[in-house]
């Protein structure tokens, strides 16, 4: 089955592509090759790029303390663990604590780092990083795969904060949401969104056997799937079959 998410608001594609980011730079630093740890590099100015928005870190922060409360609320409930919602407060409490105790933006300190900033002007230019425009970079990516790494860790460190408080609000957001076996009725299907309820994320979940690709469109009122196939050209060409599939509404 291979999964595919719909966010519904800018926030939480947003947080998405965090996750993204921060899945591959995790990824790529345990590993060995100079040029893994040169596309780590790269990741990690895309998530610089990312957090470098001004309502960001408020936004996760307030999300945060908005899922505090939520959980609180579940005190006395016989159908809820306590020991399970003592450690989700906690985690909260503790990713609050960490991103709000840090000054200015997540990976701020990183812009006053002079060779980091040399390299990051030129990684947007096309091969911008080869040996004679940045030796100095050239010598880091010839040293040892430990120290580079070690580097590596020292400057994701400032962004740890802010990759620990986005995957718990993600993992809270993914468990809202009750899977349901659904059926694309001649590669077709639409549903009306539950009132009184804000879905901020849509599941779905697809037999990769079948080779289709799901077309997802939707807004506050309803969502759309419209079920592709790849040509061999690339192009997608819609594909009027009766297939099943897995959704999941979060809100």
């Amino acid at each position: 089955m291979i999964l595919y998410e719909y966010p519904f608001n800018e926030r939480i594609r947003t947080y998405l592509r965090l996750e993204h980011l921060f899945g591959r730079l995790g990824q790529l630093l345990q590993r060995e090759s100079a040029l893994d740890h040169h596309f780590a590099l790269l990741t990690l100015f895309e998530v610089m790029d990312v957090t470098s928005r001004a309502d960001l870190k408020s936004d996760v922060l307030k999300d945060l303390e908005k899922q505090k409360g939520l959980m609180a609320a579940y005190r006395g409930n016989p159908a809820i663990s306590e020991a399970s919602l003592d450690a989700l407060l906690t985690q909260l409490e503790r990713a609050f604590a960490q991103l709000s105790s840090q000054l200015g933006k997540p990976g701020h300190d990183l812009t006053e780092h002079e060779w980091l900033m040399a390299v990051r002007s030129r990684a947007a230019m096309p091969g911008g990083t080869c040996g004679f425009d940045l030796p100095a970079y050239h010598t880091w990516q010839h040293g040892q795969a430990a120290n580079r790494r070690a580097d590596l860790n020292r400057w994701v460190a400032s962004l740890e904060p802010m990759a620990q408080a986005i995957a718990l609000l993600l993992q809270i957001l993914r468990t809202s949401g009750k899977p349901r076996m659904m059926t694309a009725t001649a590669g077709q299907y639409q549903m009306g969104l539950p009132q009184g309820r804000t879905v901020q994320l849509l599941r779905l979940r697809l037999d990769e056997s079948m080779g289709l690709v799901p077309e997802i469109s939707g807004n506050r009122l309803a969502v759309s799937v419209r079920l592709m196939r790849m040509q061999p050209d690339g192009k997608l060409q819609a594909e009027r079959v009766d297939a099943p599939f897995e959704l999941a509404l979060c809100a």
